[in-house]
C-alpha cells in the first residue's frame, strides 16, 4: 500500500514493533495492532504491568536498605562528636540524584510539549478534512439547488414562451431532462453525507482528552520539581522536618512516575504498532463505522495510481450534459430571440446559472480529487507517529530517571538527616549558619546571659 506523502515509519516504529509481545498466558501474540483482540490488549496490559513490577521491587529494595540503616547500626561510642565516616559522600550522593531528577523534569517538559505538538498537529488535520468534506457537500447542495430552480422557472417560462415552435419546446425540454440528469450525478458526488462519523468531533475529542494529559503531566513535573528544590533546601538548612516531609513526598511521587512510566511504555508499543502498517486498520476502521465502499475510501487513504477515481463517470457525464446544456441554450438564442424576444430575458438567467454551476463544477472536480483528503491523513499520521511518538519516549525517560533519582534519594536521606548536627550553643559562637534551622527555637524567660559557656569573645 502506498504511504502517505512524507510519512516514513521511524527507526523507532520500527524498534518498538519488532519487541516480543505476550499475553497473561506468556504465550506469542502477534505485533499488528488490533486493539479489539482480548490476546493484543493482554499483551499491552502485560507491558505496562512491567512498570508496576519495577515499582515493587523499588519498594522492597528501599525498604531491605532502611531497615538495615535502622536496626543493623553499630553503637556509637558515647562523647562522640565527630561525624561517621562516609556521611558527605552519602549527603552528596543524594544532591546528586535530585539534580538528575531535575534533569529528568527538563526531559519531561520537553516530552510533554511534542506529545502535544503531535496531538494538535492531528487535530489540525482533521479539522482542514472536516473543511473539504462539508465544502463538498456545500457546493452540491447549492449547484442542485440552482439547477432545480432553473428548472422550475426559468425553463418552465421559457416553454411557454416558446409553445408556438414545436422544435423549439423540444430543445427546451432536452435542456431540462439534461440539468436534470446533471443535478442528479451532483447529488452521488456527497459522498460523506448522512455519515455518522464526523472528522468534526473526533477531533474535539482528541482535543479534549490530549487538553486533560497535558495539565496532568505538567502538575506530575511541578510537583517533582518542587520536591527536589524543597529537598535540596532541606539539606542545605539540614532541617529535619523539612527532609522528612519531603521524603514521604518523594514516596508519592516514586509511585507516580513509576504508574506514568507503565501508561506510557504501553501507549508507546501500542502506537509503533498502529504507526508500522496504519493504512489497513484505518480503511477497516473506516468502513465499518462509515459504511462507505472499500473503493472510495482506498482512493483517498492510498491515492495511487493503482486505484483509479470512483466518481470519474458521474464528473465525465456531468460535464458532458452541462457541454449540451451550454449548446443548446446557445442554438435557442440564435433561433428562438429573433422570432420571441419575451425569452431573451429567461435564457440569459439560464446562461447565469449555468456559469455558476460550471465554476462550481470545477471546484468540485478539484476538492474530489485524492490529493487534498491525503494530505491531510499523512498531515495527521506524521503528527500522531512521529511528534507524539517521539514525545511519548521522551516523558519514558522523564519517567525512567525520576524513579531512579526518587529511589535513591529515598535510600539517602534518612542516612542525611542522621548526619545533621544537633542544635547547641556552640553553634551560635561559631557562626556556622548550616547548623540553624529555619524556624528558631523558643527562648525561656529570664535575664539573658552574656556568653555561652566555654566561649569568648574574639577581639576585632
Amino acid at each position: 500500500m502506498g504511504a502517505p506523502p512524507g510519512y516514513r515509519p521511524s527507526a523507532w516504529v520500527h524498534l518498538l514493533h519488532q519487541l516480543p509481545r505476550a499475553d497473561f498466558q506468556l504465550r506469542p501474540v502477534p505485533s499488528g495492532f488490533a486493539p479489539q483482540e482480548q490476546e493484543y490488549q493482554q499483551a499491552l496490559l502485560l507491558v505496562a504491568a512491567l512498570a508496576g513490577l519495577g515499582l515493587g521491587l523499588s519498594l522492597i529494595f528501599i525498604a531491605v536498605y532502611l531497615i538495615r540503616f535502622c536496626c543493623c547500626r553499630p553503637p556509637e561510642p558515647p562523647g562522640a562528636k565527630s561525624p561517621p565516616p562516609g556521611g558527605g559522600c552519602v549527603t552528596w550522593s543524594c544532591i546528586a540524584a535530585l539534580l538528575v531528577g531535575c534533569a529528568g523534569i527538563g526531559i519531561g517538559f520537553y516530552g510533554n510539549s511534542e506529545t502535544s505538538d503531535g496531538v494538535s498537529q492531528l487535530s489540525s488535520a482533521l479539522l482542514h478534512a472536516n473543511h473539504t468534506l462539508s465544502a463538498i457537500d456545500h457546493l452540491v447542495s447549492e449547484t442542485v439547488e440552482r439547477l432545480g430552480e432553473a428548472v422550475r422557472t426559468e425553463l418552465t417560462t421559457l416553454e411557454e414562451v416558446l409553445a408556438q415552435r414545436t422544435e423549439l419546446v423540444a430543445a427546451a425540454r432536452g435542456a431540462r431532462r439534461q440539468a436534470e440528469a446533471v443535478a442528479q450525478q451532483l447529488q452521488e458526488l456527497a459522498f460523506w453525507r448522512g455519515v455518522p462519523l464526523s472528522p468534526l468531533q473526533v477531533a474535539e475529542d482528541v482535543s479534549f482528552v490530549e487538553e486533560y494529559r497535558w495539565l496532568a503531566y505538567v502538575l506530575l513535573l511541578l510537583l517533582e520539581l518542587l520536591v527536589c528544590l524543597f529537598t535540596l533546601l532541606g539539606l542545605a538548612k539540614q532541617s529535619k522536618w523539612l527532609v522528612i516531609v519531603m521524603t514521604v513526598m518523594s514516596l508519592l511521587v516514586l509511585v507516580l512516575s513509576w504508574g506514568s512510566m507503565g501508561l506510557e511504555a504501553a501507549t508507546a508499543v501500542g502506537l509503533s504498532d498502529f504507526c508500522s502498517s496504519p493504512d489497513t486498520y484505518i480503511l477497516n476502521l473506516t468502513q465499518e463505522e462509515t459504511g462507505l465502499s472499500s473503493d472510495i475510501l482506498s482512493y483517498y487513504f492510498l491515492c495511487n495510481q493503482a486505484v483509479s477515481n470512483p466518481f470519474q463517470q458521474r464528473l465525465t457525464l456531468s460535464q458532458r450534459a452541462l457541454a449540451n446544456i451550454h449548446s443548446q441554450l446557445q442554438g435557442l438564442e440564435r433561433e428562438a430571440v429573433p422570432q420571441f424576444p419575451s425569452a431573451q430575458k429567461p435564457l440569459l438567467s439560464l446562461e447565469e446559472t449555468l456559469n455558476v454551476t460550471e465554476g462550481n463544477f470545477h471546484q468540485l472536480v478539484a476538492l474530489l480529487h485524492c490529493r487534498g483528503l491525503h494530505k491531510d491523513y499523512g498531515a495527521a499520521l506524521r503528527g500522531l507517529c512521529e511528534d507524539a511518538l517521539e514525545g511519548l519516549l521522551f516523558l519514558l525517560l522523564f519517567s525512567l530517571l525520576s524513579a531512579g533519582a526518587l529511589a535513591t534519594a529515598l535510600c539517602s536521606l534518612p542516612r542525611a538527616w542522621a548526619l545533621f548536627p544537633p542544635r547547641n550553643p556552640s553553634a551560635s559562637c561559631s557562626g556556622s549558619h548550616l547548623s540553624e534551622p529555619l524556624f528558631p527555637a523558643r527562648l525561656e524567660t529570664g535575664p539573658l546571659p552574656r556568653s555561652f559557656p566555654g566561649c569568648r569573645r574574639r577581639p576585632h
